[in-house]
C-alpha cells in the first residue's frame, strides 16, 4: 500500500537559506513550511528575534539533526542602535526605562575614533550577561516568558567571543556597526553594554544577519517568495545538500 502523501512533492533532505522579514517568529518561518510544502521534519539553526531580520538556515528531514553542527558556525550581522535611550527588552519594541540628555553626546565628544576605542572592550572573549527578554532557559523556562510575567532571574554571565566589530556609520544619537561574533551572543545586550561604556545607555533599533558560517545572505530566499504561485518551484530550486 502506498502511505506517500500525494499532495508533497519528492523534495530532497537539507537545508535552505531563507531572508527573514521583521514581524514572524523564527518557528513561525519553520511552521509555514513544514506546512506548506509537507515537510515532516523541519528546524533551524540559530533563532533570529521576531523584529530581526536576514538569514535563517532552515534544516530539512534528516538534516534536523545536524542543528548543532550549523548553529555552531560564527555569525554576522549589521546592527543600527540608539545612544541616550534604554529600554527593558534592549530593543525599541521594549518600554523606555531611561532616556539621558542628547547633550550628554557632545560632551562625550562621540568622535569616530573615541566611539572606536570604546569597541575595543568588546574585542575577543568577554562575557555577556543574558537578557531577560531572550529564548535562554533556566530550569526548564525561557527566560522571556518569565519576563513578560515580571519575574526577573539573576543570570550567570557567558563567556562569548567578538571576532569583530567595526564601526559603519555614526549619525547621532544613531550608531551601525558591523560584528561577527560566536554563537551564544546576544546583539540587543551587546547594544545595551556599549552604551553603558559610553555612559549614556542604548538600545537596538534593527539587525540584520549577513553571514553563518559560509553561509551568505545573497543567496538566500526572499520568505515573501515562498508564498507566491511558483513557490515549490523556488523552494525545489534552493534545497541545498551540503557536505
Amino acid at each position: 500500500m502506498n502511505c506517500k502523501d500525494p499532495g508533497r512533492r519528492n523534495f530532497p533532505d537539507g537545508i535552505i537559506l531563507i531572508d527573514k522579514p521583521g514581524g514572524p517568529t523564527s518557528h513561525d518561518i519553520v511552521d509555514f513550511v513544514r506546512k506548506k510544502f509537507r515537510f515532516r521534519k523541519v528546524g533551524h539553526a540559530g533563532t533570529l528575534d521576531p523584529m530581526a531580520t536576514g538569514l535563517l538556515i532552515l534544516l530539512l528531514g534528516a538534516f534536523t539533526k545536524k542543528s548543532s553542527h550549523f548553529s555552531n558556525y560564527d555569525k554576522e550581522y549589521e546592527a543600527v542602535f540608539c545612544l541616550g535611550v534604554s529600554t527593558d527588552t534592549g530593543d525599541k519594541e521594549g518600554n523606555i526605562v531611561e532616556r539621558k540628555n542628547p547633550d550628554l553626546y557632545v560632551r562625550k565628544n562621540l568622535t569616530v575614533k573615541n566611539i572606536e576605542r570604546v569597541f575595543e572592550h568588546f574585542r575577543g572573549e568577554i562575557r555577556q550577561v543574558p537578557p531577560m527578554y531572550s529564548a535562554k532557559k533556566i530550569k526548564g523556562k525561557k527566560l522571556y516568558e518569565l519576563a513578560r510575567r515580571g519575574i526577573v532571574l539573576r543570570r550567570e554571565p557567558k563567556v562569548v567571543f567578538i571576532n569583530e566589530i567595526k564601526l559603519l556609520n555614526i549619525s547621532l544619537p544613531y550608531v551601525t556597526i558591523y560584528v561577527k561574533c560566536s554563537k551564544g551572543t546576544y546583539i540587543r545586550q551587546l547594544a545595551h553594554d556599549i552604551g553603558e561604556r559610553v555612559g549614556c545607555g542604548a538600545h537596538l533599533v534593527s539587525l540584520v544577519r549577513t553571514r553563518i558560517g559560509s553561509f551568505d545572505i545573497q543567496d538566500a530566499v526572499p520568505f515573501g517568495q515562498l508564498s507566491a504561485g511558483t513557490a515549490e518551484e523556488i523552494f525545489y530550486e534552493n534545497i541545498l545538500q551540503p557536505e
